[in-house]
């Protein structure tokens, strides 16, 4: 016999899964700094593309058409030869982009901090294998 899982359980509430594919794709290290470098003012794409190192085109297009589907980013043509696309933060992609911030201050700021306990469990971890 089939038994639903209570509701007031962890995990079991169907919004859950919602929740967690929208965490998914804002906590991709790609959109957090998609929307980090539009923070500040609209960018075409090469020049996202050369702010953000390491990213490729293919995975910057995915990226940029997956925030203009959840309502995130606007992208505007130029009717120019080429045509000139723009990418900017609609007032949803703003409000992202405020606690996107202030996490990267929070790892700028402890950064060195950090560092030092990797180092130190690292060594820790060598230390074990000798």
């Amino acid at each position: 016999m089939h038994m639903p899982a209570p509701p007031n359980l962890p995990g079991t509430n169907p919004d859950c899964r919602k929740v967690n594919a929208i965490l998914g794709r804002i906590g991709d290290k790609w959109t957090i700094l998609t929307i980090g470098m539009l923070a500040d003012q609209p960018r075409r794409f090469n020049e996202l593309k050369r702010m953000i190192g390491g990213i490729s085109q293919q995975m910057l297009t995915r990226t940029l058409k997956a925030l203009e589907a959840d309502g995130m980013v606007t992208r505007k043509v130029y009717p120019t030869i080429p045509p000139q696309v723009e990418y900017g933060l609609t007032d949803l992609g703003i409000s992202l982009a405020a606690p996107i911030m202030l996490l990267a201050r929070w790892v700028l700021d402890h950064l060195d901090e950090i560092e030092a306990h990797r180092a130190l469990h690292e060594e820790e971890a060598r230390q074990l294998r000798r």
